[in-house]
């Protein structure tokens, strides 16, 4: 069952919350999920669409290069320099200082550029899945346009084969889910002959990653005890649907972004819970950075982050990492970014409660905010269960589960 109501990304102050969330049961252990109308979830990186928009799949050029926002720096763990040959699962060690050490020394970013998608691949997917007949909806299933991927911690790299490709240990640390065999070198190629993964299917390839966490007291990191990626419709209607193109590459978020996050703010972590609750927790950290949960409930933190539902059409990727994708409205997708696909939300349980001292992100361990969270995603599904979910679940508007329909 889906357990998170997602608001629109669509910028503007965040409407009154609700202070009321329901049972889940994710990976087998307990853990809450919040039911809101909207919520101090973060959804940075909202991007207003144009005033003309369409639901066709013709292809748009695209639009101007931007900045990236990701920090470079070599070891991007406080306090430990990975060697260039780190493996994929290797983890950093963890500084003893008592005060938590500047962020990684700032260094040219690499020139991107547009990655073009492979048209002929793309015309063949787009052949299939309008060739694909829609299964038999068994009884029972929900009206909630959605297929899921629930992935399990991988390892952790100062690498990020989107912003930094072939450079290990350039970036921050990153916490990796989904394809065992990411590093700074992975190209989409690799994630099609690479196919081990923590994620549930084991038709999705993809590799999913975030900034790590660490313990503002012990500098420890703390990895995430739960891990969702949603593929759904965010709009009223599922006009055009189209699956998402293998190789795609999407950043959501701001790794820059350095905005204190108090009680109520937008990009904040929040308590997750069963039953009454606040959503802000019963306290804050000494910096009021961070929730602290009720320690008589199962609260836990949590964050969620949303991702676009609007592509170029012609682009995999581009210089910034946030171009040849957008946000549309129930109305549409904007006519530079025409082809309407799947949104992805990441929906992230942390096994934690919160402490005084608080927490810290590698994208910002000296300012301790948790407005620098962000999330990477590098797509890579078994073109064939990309089409089935998309046209049964999320174009048919149906709740399916990691095995397809959900019963």
């Amino acid at each position: 069952m889906s357990y998170a109501a997602v608001p629109s990304p669509d910028p503007g102050p965040p409407p009154a919350r609700r202070k009321r969330g329901r049972a889940v049961l994710w990976g087998g252990l307990a853990v809450t999920a919040v039911v809101v109308a909207a919520t101090a979830v973060l959804l940075t990186g909202a991007l207003a669409v144009g005033p003309t928009e369409t639901t066709n799949a013709a292809q748009a050029l695209p639009g101007s290069v931007a900045g990236t926002g990701e920090t470079a720096g070599v070891g991007g763990t406080p306090g430990t320099s990975p060697s260039p040959g780190s493996q994929p699962g290797a983890s950093a060690s963890a500084s003893a200082a008592a005060k938590p050490p500047a962020a990684p020394p700032q260094q040219a970013t690499p020139k991107g550029g547009w990655i073009p998608v492979d048209k002929a691949a793309w015309q063949r997917q787009v052949a299939a899945y309008q060739a694909r007949k829609v299964d038999p909806v068994p009884g029972g299933v929900a009206t909630i346009p959605e297929f899921r991927a629930d992935c399990t911690y991988s390892h952790r790299l100062a690498d990020d084969p989107i912003v930094f490709p072939g450079l290990a240990g350039a970036s921050h640390m990153h916490s990796f889910f989904g394809n065992k065999a990411v590093d700074a070198g992975t190209t989409a190629g690799d994630l099609t002959r690479f196919t081990a993964t923590t994620c549930k299917p084991v038709q999705d390839r993809s590799s999913y990653w975030v900034p790590t966490l660490y313990d503002a007291a012990t500098k420890k990191p703390v990895e995430p005890t739960g891990f969702r990626v949603y593929y759904r419709s965010i709009r009223t209607n599922s006009t055009g649907m189209m699956p998402i193109p293998a190789g795609l590459r999407m950043i959501a978020g701001d790794a820059k972004k350095r905005v204190p996050t108090p009680r109520g703010a937008h990009g904040q972590f929040y308590c997750a819970f069963y039953g009454p609750g606040d959503l802000d927790g019963v306290a804050r950290s000494g910096n009021g950075n961070w929730p602290i949960c009720d320690p008589k409930s199962y609260a836990t933190l949590h964050y969620m982050l949303q991702y676009p539902d609007c592509w170029d059409g012609k682009n995999l990727d581009s210089p910034d990492h946030k171009k040849h994708v957008a946000y549309g409205t129930d109305k549409g997708c904007p006519a530079s970014h025409p082809v309407r696909i799947p949104s992805l939300t990441f929906d992230i349980t942390y096994g934690v409660k919160g402490t005084s001292q608080g927490y810290y992100l590698s994208s910002d361990p000296t300012g301790r905010t948790a407005s620098s969270m962000h999330g990477d995603a590098f797509l890579m599904w078994d073109q064939d269960a990309m089409n089935k979910r998309t046209k049964n679940c999320v174009l048919q508007r149906r709740q399916c589960d990691n095995d397809g329909y959900q019963n």
